[in-house]
Protein backbone atom coordinates (compact mmCIF):
# COMPACT_ATOMS: atom_id res chain seq x y z
CA UNK A 1 0.00 0.00 0.00
CA UNK A 2 1.23 3.50 -0.81
CA UNK A 3 1.75 5.96 2.01
CA UNK A 4 3.05 9.47 2.58
CA UNK A 5 5.36 10.71 5.33
CA UNK A 6 5.29 14.26 6.66
CA UNK A 7 6.73 16.07 9.66
CA UNK A 8 4.42 17.96 11.99
CA UNK A 9 4.61 19.80 15.29
CA UNK A 10 2.61 18.17 18.07
CA UNK A 11 3.59 20.40 20.98
CA UNK A 12 5.80 23.36 21.89
CA UNK A 13 7.15 23.03 25.45
CA UNK A 14 9.14 26.04 26.63
CA UNK A 15 8.65 27.61 23.19
CA UNK A 16 10.65 24.88 21.42
CA UNK A 17 8.77 22.82 18.78
CA UNK A 18 8.64 19.06 19.26
CA UNK A 19 8.18 17.27 15.96
CA UNK A 20 6.72 13.98 14.86
CA UNK A 21 6.91 12.12 11.57
CA UNK A 22 3.45 11.03 10.47
CA UNK A 23 3.19 8.06 8.10
CA UNK A 24 -0.25 7.92 6.49
CA UNK A 25 -1.45 5.12 4.20
CA UNK A 26 -3.20 6.25 1.05
CA UNK A 27 -6.87 5.29 1.15
CA UNK A 28 -10.13 5.93 2.98
CA UNK A 29 -9.46 3.77 6.04
CA UNK A 30 -10.33 3.66 8.82
CA UNK A 31 -6.77 2.56 9.56
CA UNK A 32 -5.30 1.41 12.85
CA UNK A 33 -2.88 3.99 14.31
CA UNK A 34 0.31 3.62 16.32
CA UNK A 35 2.19 6.14 18.46
CA UNK A 36 5.85 5.10 18.11
CA UNK A 37 8.46 5.89 20.81
CA UNK A 38 12.15 5.51 19.95
CA UNK A 39 14.95 4.19 22.11
CA UNK A 40 18.41 5.55 22.87
CA UNK A 41 18.83 4.98 26.64
CA UNK A 42 16.42 7.91 27.24
CA UNK A 43 19.20 10.32 26.23
CA UNK A 44 19.64 10.07 22.44
CA UNK A 45 17.87 9.25 19.20
CA UNK A 46 14.96 10.83 17.40
CA UNK A 47 11.82 10.15 15.38
CA UNK A 48 13.90 8.55 12.62
CA UNK A 49 15.31 5.69 14.73
CA UNK A 50 12.65 3.21 13.65
CA UNK A 51 11.89 4.21 10.07
CA UNK A 52 12.01 0.56 9.00
CA UNK A 53 9.26 -0.36 11.46
CA UNK A 54 7.15 2.70 10.67
CA UNK A 55 7.37 2.23 6.90
CA UNK A 56 6.55 -1.47 7.13
CA UNK A 57 3.45 -0.70 9.18
CA UNK A 58 2.36 2.19 6.92
CA UNK A 59 2.73 0.00 3.84
CA UNK A 60 0.44 -2.50 5.58
CA UNK A 61 -2.31 0.05 6.21
CA UNK A 62 -1.36 1.45 9.64
CA UNK A 63 -0.99 5.14 10.50
CA UNK A 64 2.24 5.69 12.45
CA UNK A 65 3.23 8.78 14.41
CA UNK A 66 6.91 8.65 15.42
CA UNK A 67 7.61 11.33 18.01
CA UNK A 68 10.55 13.32 19.22
CA UNK A 69 10.37 13.97 22.97
CA UNK A 70 12.32 15.89 25.57
CA UNK A 71 15.51 14.28 26.85
CA UNK A 72 18.31 15.28 29.22
CA UNK A 73 19.49 17.89 29.85
CA UNK A 74 16.19 19.51 28.83
CA UNK A 75 14.03 17.02 30.72
CA UNK A 76 14.01 13.56 32.30
CA UNK A 77 11.60 11.45 34.30
CA UNK A 78 8.65 12.06 34.62
CA UNK A 79 8.45 14.92 32.09
CA UNK A 80 9.50 12.72 29.17
CA UNK A 81 6.63 10.36 29.95
CA UNK A 82 4.32 13.38 29.83
CA UNK A 83 5.44 13.98 26.23
CA UNK A 84 4.51 10.40 25.32
CA UNK A 85 1.15 10.76 27.08
CA UNK A 86 0.46 13.96 25.16
CA UNK A 87 1.53 12.32 21.91
CA UNK A 88 -1.04 9.57 22.40
CA UNK A 89 -3.78 12.10 23.16
CA UNK A 90 -2.74 14.27 20.19
CA UNK A 91 -2.93 11.31 17.82
CA UNK A 92 -6.37 10.41 19.16
CA UNK A 93 -7.58 14.00 18.81
CA UNK A 94 -6.42 14.16 15.18
CA UNK A 95 -7.01 10.54 14.17
CA UNK A 96 -9.87 11.28 11.81
CA UNK A 97 -7.66 13.68 9.81
CA UNK A 98 -5.42 10.71 9.04
CA UNK A 99 -8.31 8.36 8.18
CA UNK A 100 -8.12 6.58 11.51
CA UNK A 101 -10.27 6.77 14.67
CA UNK A 102 -9.45 7.59 18.30
CA UNK A 103 -10.47 4.11 19.42
CA UNK A 104 -8.00 2.50 17.00
CA UNK A 105 -4.88 4.12 18.51
CA UNK A 106 -2.24 1.84 20.02
CA UNK A 107 1.43 2.25 20.81
CA UNK A 108 4.85 0.78 20.05
CA UNK A 109 8.15 1.49 21.77
CA UNK A 110 11.68 0.17 21.39
CA UNK A 111 14.35 -0.23 24.11
CA UNK A 112 14.10 2.73 26.53
CA UNK A 113 11.18 3.92 24.41
CA UNK A 114 9.63 0.56 25.15
CA UNK A 115 9.85 1.37 28.86
CA UNK A 116 8.19 4.74 28.23
CA UNK A 117 5.46 3.14 26.15
CA UNK A 118 4.76 0.28 28.57
CA UNK A 119 4.65 2.74 31.46
CA UNK A 120 2.24 4.96 29.54
CA UNK A 121 0.07 1.96 28.72
CA UNK A 122 -0.13 0.88 32.36
CA UNK A 123 -0.73 4.39 33.75
CA UNK A 124 -2.57 6.39 31.05
CA UNK A 125 -4.23 8.71 33.57
CA UNK A 126 -1.40 9.27 36.04
CA UNK A 127 -1.59 13.03 36.75
CA UNK A 128 2.19 13.38 36.44
CA UNK A 129 2.08 12.00 32.92
CA UNK A 130 -1.21 13.59 31.82
CA UNK A 131 -0.33 17.10 33.01
CA UNK A 132 0.31 18.70 29.62
CA UNK A 133 -2.87 20.35 28.30
CA UNK A 134 -4.29 19.62 24.87
CA UNK A 135 -6.74 22.34 23.91
CA UNK A 136 -10.10 21.19 22.65
CA UNK A 137 -9.56 17.50 23.43
CA UNK A 138 -11.12 15.27 26.07
CA UNK A 139 -9.25 12.11 25.06
CA UNK A 140 -7.14 10.26 27.60
CA UNK A 141 -3.96 8.31 26.83
CA UNK A 142 -5.41 4.82 27.09
CA UNK A 143 -4.26 2.51 24.30
CA UNK A 144 -6.08 -0.07 22.17
CA UNK A 145 -2.92 -2.23 22.27
CA UNK A 146 0.76 -1.89 23.24
CA UNK A 147 3.93 -3.33 21.68
CA UNK A 148 7.33 -3.42 23.37
CA UNK A 149 10.30 -4.25 21.17
CA UNK A 150 13.34 -5.22 23.33
CA UNK A 151 11.97 -2.88 26.03
CA UNK A 152 13.78 -1.92 29.23
CA UNK A 153 10.86 -3.35 31.18
CA UNK A 154 12.74 -3.14 34.49
CA UNK A 155 15.09 -0.12 34.47
CA UNK A 156 16.23 -0.70 38.05
CA UNK A 157 17.39 -4.25 37.35
CA UNK A 158 19.09 -3.14 34.12
CA UNK A 159 20.86 -0.37 36.06
CA UNK A 160 22.17 -2.79 38.68
CA UNK A 161 23.35 -5.30 36.09
CA UNK A 162 25.13 -2.63 34.05
CA UNK A 163 26.81 -1.29 37.18
CA UNK A 164 28.09 -4.76 37.98
CA UNK A 165 29.36 -5.30 34.42
CA UNK A 166 31.06 -1.90 34.26
CA UNK A 167 28.99 -0.55 31.35
CA UNK A 168 29.62 3.12 32.08
CA UNK A 169 27.74 4.33 28.98
CA UNK A 170 24.42 2.83 29.97
CA UNK A 171 24.90 3.57 33.67
CA UNK A 172 25.63 7.19 32.79
CA UNK A 173 22.50 7.40 30.64
CA UNK A 174 20.38 6.11 33.53
CA UNK A 175 21.93 8.70 35.83
CA UNK A 176 21.12 11.50 33.40
CA UNK A 177 17.48 10.55 32.90
CA UNK A 178 16.40 9.22 36.30
CA UNK A 179 16.39 11.56 39.31
CA UNK A 180 17.07 8.63 41.64
CA UNK A 181 17.21 4.87 42.00
CA UNK A 182 13.87 5.12 43.78
CA UNK A 183 12.36 6.60 40.61
CA UNK A 184 13.67 3.68 38.54
CA UNK A 185 11.93 1.34 40.96
CA UNK A 186 8.71 3.36 41.06
CA UNK A 187 8.45 3.54 37.25
CA UNK A 188 9.55 -0.01 36.41
CA UNK A 189 6.72 -1.63 34.43
CA UNK A 190 7.65 -5.07 35.78
CA UNK A 191 7.80 -3.91 39.39
CA UNK A 192 4.54 -1.96 39.02
CA UNK A 193 2.87 -5.25 38.17
CA UNK A 194 4.56 -7.31 40.85
CA UNK A 195 3.59 -4.71 43.46
CA UNK A 196 -0.03 -5.29 42.49
CA UNK A 197 -0.81 -1.71 41.47
CA UNK A 198 -4.10 -1.06 39.72
CA UNK A 199 -3.22 -0.53 36.06
CA UNK A 200 -4.73 -0.44 32.59
CA UNK A 201 -4.20 -3.71 30.76
CA UNK A 202 -4.44 -3.36 26.96
CA UNK A 203 -3.46 -6.40 24.88
CA UNK A 204 0.33 -6.49 24.66
CA UNK A 205 3.07 -7.90 22.45
CA UNK A 206 6.65 -8.05 23.72
CA UNK A 207 9.71 -9.26 21.82
CA UNK A 208 13.41 -9.70 22.56
CA UNK A 209 16.44 -11.43 21.08
CA UNK A 210 18.52 -13.99 22.97
CA UNK A 211 21.78 -12.20 22.04
CA UNK A 212 20.66 -8.86 23.49
CA UNK A 213 23.51 -7.52 25.63
CA UNK A 214 21.63 -4.35 26.59
CA UNK A 215 19.03 -6.21 28.66
CA UNK A 216 18.96 -9.12 31.04
CA UNK A 217 17.96 -12.12 28.95
CA UNK A 218 14.96 -12.83 31.19
CA UNK A 219 13.56 -9.30 31.06
CA UNK A 220 10.85 -10.10 28.52
CA UNK A 221 10.04 -13.33 30.37
CA UNK A 222 9.66 -11.54 33.71
CA UNK A 223 7.45 -8.79 32.33
CA UNK A 224 5.23 -11.23 30.44
CA UNK A 225 4.84 -13.41 33.54
CA UNK A 226 3.95 -10.40 35.69
CA UNK A 227 1.45 -9.10 33.13
CA UNK A 228 -0.21 -12.49 32.87
CA UNK A 229 -0.37 -12.80 36.67
CA UNK A 230 -2.03 -9.36 36.80
CA UNK A 231 -4.77 -10.56 34.43
CA UNK A 232 -3.43 -9.02 31.24
CA UNK A 233 -3.28 -10.62 27.80
CA UNK A 234 0.24 -10.70 26.36
CA UNK A 235 2.09 -12.39 23.50
CA UNK A 236 5.81 -12.94 24.05
CA UNK A 237 8.10 -13.58 21.08
CA UNK A 238 11.75 -14.56 21.61
CA UNK A 239 14.18 -14.41 18.66
CA UNK A 240 17.18 -16.76 18.84
CA UNK A 241 20.61 -15.18 18.35
CA UNK A 242 19.21 -11.71 17.70
CA UNK A 243 20.83 -8.63 19.28
CA UNK A 244 19.35 -5.44 20.65
CA UNK A 245 17.49 -3.37 18.04
CA UNK A 246 17.73 -6.12 15.45
CA UNK A 247 14.87 -4.82 13.27
CA UNK A 248 16.21 -1.29 12.55
CA UNK A 249 19.78 -2.61 12.36
CA UNK A 250 18.98 -5.34 9.81
CA UNK A 251 15.42 -4.78 8.55
CA UNK A 252 15.59 -7.32 5.71
CA UNK A 253 17.00 -10.21 7.75
CA UNK A 254 14.77 -13.28 8.17
CA UNK A 255 14.32 -12.57 11.89
CA UNK A 256 13.40 -8.94 11.25
CA UNK A 257 10.93 -9.83 8.53
CA UNK A 258 9.36 -12.41 10.85
CA UNK A 259 9.17 -9.85 13.66
CA UNK A 260 7.60 -7.24 11.40
CA UNK A 261 5.03 -9.77 10.26
CA UNK A 262 4.14 -10.54 13.88
CA UNK A 263 3.81 -6.83 14.70
CA UNK A 264 1.58 -6.14 11.70
CA UNK A 265 -0.66 -9.12 12.44
CA UNK A 266 -0.95 -8.10 16.10
CA UNK A 267 -1.95 -4.53 15.22
CA UNK A 268 -4.64 -5.62 12.78
CA UNK A 269 -5.97 -8.29 15.14
CA UNK A 270 -6.45 -5.87 18.01
CA UNK A 271 -7.52 -2.80 16.03
CA UNK A 272 -10.03 -4.74 13.95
Amino acid sequence: MDFRADDLEYQRPDGKPLLARLYQPVGPGPFPAVLEVHGGAWTSGDRFNNVAIAEALAADGVVVMSIDFRMPPQAGYPDTVADVNLGIRWLKAHATKFNSRPDLVGGLGTSSGGQLLLLSALRPNDPRYAKLPLEGSTHDASLRFAIGCWPVADPLRRYRVMQESGNDRIVGAHDKFWPSVADMEEASPTLILTRGETVAKPPMLIMQGTADNNLTLDMADNFAAAYTAAGGSIVKEIFPDQPHAFIPNAPTSPSSLRALGIIKAFVHKHAG
